[in-house]
């Protein structure tokens, strides 16, 4: 991912997250040297992901396809090539957050080897107040 490719990336987020990213959270990550990934399908973004490294550890800060495109392997794809880079930086395991709410990722996880390790309390805003977040975790 580059400057040159975050207005694309910010209109598929705004499209697929009730609560989006803004345009300025992608390009300060990418300004942080955050990973900034993407894959393009035709000329077009079909799917993004950005990564925070920390000690031993990566954290999956967002990842998105575009709607028309999932349940085609590409979150799959995109993960493994993640977890790919993570391993080859040395990273023991591969971190994120997901609404309880977004079942469907939930379950997308746990085929991945994704595991629950604990609960980030009122951590993402929601249409009435705030919603927790589930911290699951990959070993690499």
């Amino acid at each position: 991912m580059t400057a040159d490719d975050l207005d694309e990336v910010a209109a598929l987020e705004a499209r697929i997250q009730a609560f989006p990213w803004s345009l300025g959270n992608f390009r300060d990550s990418l300004l942080s040297g955050h990973g900034c990934w993407l894959r393009r399908i035709a000329g077009r973004v079909a799917a993004f992901a950005v990564t925070m490294p920390a000690v031993e550890e990566m954290e999956l800060l967002d990842i998105g396809v575009a709607p028309d495109l999932q349940r085609h392997g590409l979150g799959r794809a995109l993960l493994d090539f993640l977890c790919t880079q993570a391993r080859q930086d040395g990273m023991q395991r591969l971190l994120l957050e997901v609404r309880p709410s977004n079942a469907s990722a939930i379950a997308f996880y746990r085929h991945l080897d994704f595991v629950e390790i604990a609960r980030r309390r009122g951590y993402y805003p929601a249409i009435e107040g705030r919603e927790d977040a589930i911290v699951m975790v990959k070993n690499l």
